[in-house]
């Protein structure tokens, strides 16, 4: 199973504060982390005596390490398995470590670690040592550890996260670090201290979970957006903001919409961690989760994270810098939302320049979801989008180098088959 990586989540509820607390520094997750991950889906179901074939299991997350790789998920970027809620034995074993459940987990989980060839993000309920549990992580072959901060008090947590990574680190191997630590600070009306948030985790969590409606998708967006001012410039290679799983292909969101969550994901830099039953996921489902091009705008080196540049009578605009750049241009990716919901698609016109585009060799454009290439255009061609209500259109500008602006139509051909994207001069 070489192309998976396992991982375990943890749950934390009490973390001893010990030694001197240093750096994360492990130079992981340089782009955001893609995998597959039980918790919105399965939730906590434990009950592999009635209903075993989605019961928190060995069973289920083998199974869908298979899939992920017999079916391109894989290939696509999907590397991490990620075992999250509910896998442990209520009680630790005589020696004070962690056991995974002896029934639903049979083999262990160096077994399942070894199985996936992967990751393993761990999710506990209560850490009484967290250096022993630490060097259980490793002792598995964990190299993803997400730690909650369920029952915690908020202001240890300036101290208890930042010393549990540094135990991570102790244990000599590579870990990537998720934390939950803002989010509950932030609940508690404290200031979160994002400067040690980011030398301490590759991730965290801001908001609330999401949910299986399209309601709690809009929620992360209007976060994300009415927030990015503090939100943004916390996002970098190493260091994300995790806005929370893909409900893609589950039973909360039209087509559209889930569109709409991909496109703002990777708008956002965000972790793309699918939380959907891959067995029975529809093709043109599985289509949004594998767009290797909007993959691409996610994955991006630069680690940019986009901002939402546009918000009037329920049309947005955002955009992300990427490369390819060319002398003081940067590329972007553009996503038009439609957050209407007046059944009929809406118009958006707008020049390149507009949209803070100016190079004056143009943009080769592309629409990533219709797969459609409008060529080079110069800043002052003004684009007009049809956005279908709650959908997207996200598109790619690519800064062309200053050789190219010869090459710019002085009219632009486009498929009268496809109307998404119309051209004015």
């Amino acid at each position: 199973m070489g192309s998976c990586k396992l991982c375990v989540w943890i749950l934390i509820v009490v973390v001893c504060i010990l030694g001197k607390i240093s750096g994360l520094d492990n130079g992981l997750a340089l782009t955001p982390p893609m995998g597959w991950l039980a918790w919105e889906r399965f939730r906590c179901n434990t009950d592999c005596k009635n209903d075993p074939d989605n019961c928190i299991s060995d069973r289920l997350f083998r199974t869908m390490t298979d899939i992920l790789v017999a079916e391109g998920y894989a290939a696509a970027g999907y590397e991490y398995v990620n075992v999250d809620d509910c896998w442990p034995e209520r009680e630790r074993d005589p020696r004070g470590k962690l056991v995974p459940d002896r029934e639903r987990f049979p083999y262990g989980m160096k077994s399942l670690s070894d199985y996936v060839n992967s990751h393993i993000v761990v999710i506990v309920f209560v850490i009484q040592n967290s250096f022993s549990d630490a060097s259980t992580f490793a002792s598995w072959g964990v190299d993803y550890v997400k730690l909650d901060g369920c029952y915690a008090l908020p202001a240890d947590m300036d101290h208890g996260y930042p010393e549990f990574g540094r135990q991570l680190n102790l244990t000599g191997r590579q870990m990537i670090y998720s934390c939950s630590w803002p989010v509950y600070q932030i609940y508690a009306g404290l200031q979160p201290n994002f400067s040690s948030i980011i030398e301490h985790c590759n991730l965290w969590r801001n908001f609330d979970d999401i949910q299986d409606s399209w309601a709690s998708v809009e929620s992360i967006i209007d976060y994300y957006g009415n927030h990015q001012d503090v939100i943004v410039p916390n996002a970098g290679p190493g260091h994300w903001n995790d806005p929370d799983m893909l409900i893609i292909g589950n039973f909360g969101l039209s087509y559209e919409q889930s569109k709409t969550q991909f496109a703002i994901w990777a708008i956002l830099a965000a972790p793309l961690l699918m939380s959907v039953d891959l067995r029975t996921i529809r093709p043109e489902y599985k289509a949004i989760l594998q767009n290797r091009k909007i993959i691409e705008v996610d994955q991006d080196p630069l680690g940019i994270q986009g901002r939402r540049i546009y918000k009037h009578r329920g049309i947005e605009i955002w955009s992300r810098p990427i490369i390819p750049i060319h002398g003081q241009y940067y590329s972007y990716a553009v996503a038009f939302l439609n957050r209407r919901t007046d059944g009929t698609p809406s118009d958006v016109a707008v020049t390149l320049k507009e949209l803070g585009l100016n190079n004056p060799a143009g943009y080769r454009v592309e629409d990533l979801y219709e797969d459609v290439d409008y060529g080079v255009l110069s800043p002052a061609t003004k684009i007009k989008v049809k956005v279908n209500p709650s959908g997207v259109v996200i598109l790619r500008a690519d800064a062309q180098p200053s050789y190219a602006y010869n090459a710019i139509p002085t009219r632009t051909p486009y498929s009268p088959l496809n109307d998404v994207f119309r051209l004015r001069k």
